[in-house]
């Protein structure tokens, strides 16, 4: 028996669609050219010669490649320790906030649930007000999380977008699934990790890069909750590493001591060269990690956000 093969018709493409579509092409490639430049350039500034750099003269094609900026930043003090607080940060941080948005965001779509439109609505007011710095920072300080670990982790975890996106979701859902599950005796906890978790696979993932994000950049809660050096996260080391490049280049420049010959002068750190290194630094693990997530992120963004 012959398999029978149905061949998609195909409009022939007209002159005003093949316009249009090379129109797009070129767009849409331009847009992309200059999203991509500004890291290209970082880079190829990072791994070409110094004083080249600091001139200006680093725009399209490297010259003088070495990859000293690296070596010699990589060693500045108390940087391994910096790494491992925003790494362990962004790993704790990310799991915690992503499992409270799911189950929240959950839980905000069970008619059942006590005060559920009050304490809604409560969460979404403070998306738009918050109390300020200094009464944030006297709840912390109150509450003995200053100084602390946890204050990387605990604040971060309620994000009233995250839990909007993830209710919105879990409404896609056929409810019923959920009520199969409940003839059969599973409880709300049971409903949650069986039938919820592993449907919301995307719109997790989504709130995940987001999570992570956040967490992977911030200094700021560093700079206002952290004087412990034990506790510098990565980020803020690397932002006072920016505010300091200068006296950081002398530094280095210092410790080399004798006379520099040409090559020495190529691989000698400059302001320049520590910065655009620092924020490369800073940069390349996001870099790295979202191409693995992206799928799940256009998923969970257009089922998340679109009802229906």
């Amino acid at each position: 028996m012959k398999k029978v093969v149905y061949k998609e018709n195909k409009r022939p493409l007209s002159t005003s669609d093949k316009i249009f579509n090379v129109f797009n092409y070129t767009l849409f490639g331009l847009l992309t050219l200059i999203c991509l430049y500004p890291f290209y350039y970082l880079i190829i500034n990072t791994i070409s010669a110094n004083d080249l750099s600091a001139n200006g003269l680093i725009n399209f094609i490297p010259r003088g490649l070495h990859l000293e900026n690296y070596k010699q930043v990589l060693q500045l003090s108390g940087l391994p320790t910096a790494a491992a607080i925003s790494v362990a940060r962004t790993v704790l941080g990310t799991v915690c906030t992503v499992l409270a948005s799911a189950f929240l965001g959950f839980m905000f779509t069970q008619e059942r649930m006590w005060g559920r439109k009050f304490w809604y609505r409560f969460m979404v007011i403070t998306m738009y007000f918050n109390a300020g710095l200094i009464p944030m920072f006297i709840t912390m300080k109150t509450l003995h999380l200053t100084n602390t670990f946890w204050v990387y982790v605990l604040p971060a975890i309620v994000q009233p977008f995250n839990i909007i996106l993830v209710k919105t979701y879990v409404e896609s859902i056929p409810k019923a699934l959920q009520e199969a599950a409940e003839i059969d005796g599973a409880g709300t906890m049971t409903v949650f990790c069986r039938i919820i978790l592993p449907a919301c696979t995307p719109i997790m993932a989504t709130v995940a890069i987001f999570a992570a994000v956040a967490q992977w950049n911030s200094f700021q809660d560093t700079l206002i909750y952290i004087t412990d050096q034990k506790l510098y996260s990565l980020q803020y080391l690397l932002y006072t590493y920016i505010n300091q490049a200068s006296s950081l280049a002398a530094m280095v420049k210092n410790s080399a001591g004798g006379a520099l010959n040409m090559a020495a002068v190529a691989t000698q750190q400059t302001p320049t060269s520590i910065r655009m290194t620092v924020s490369v630094i800073v940069v390349l693990p996001i870099l790295f990690i979202y191409p693995m997530f992206q799928r799940f992120f256009v998923k969970g963004i257009m089922i998340g956000s679109v009802k229906g």
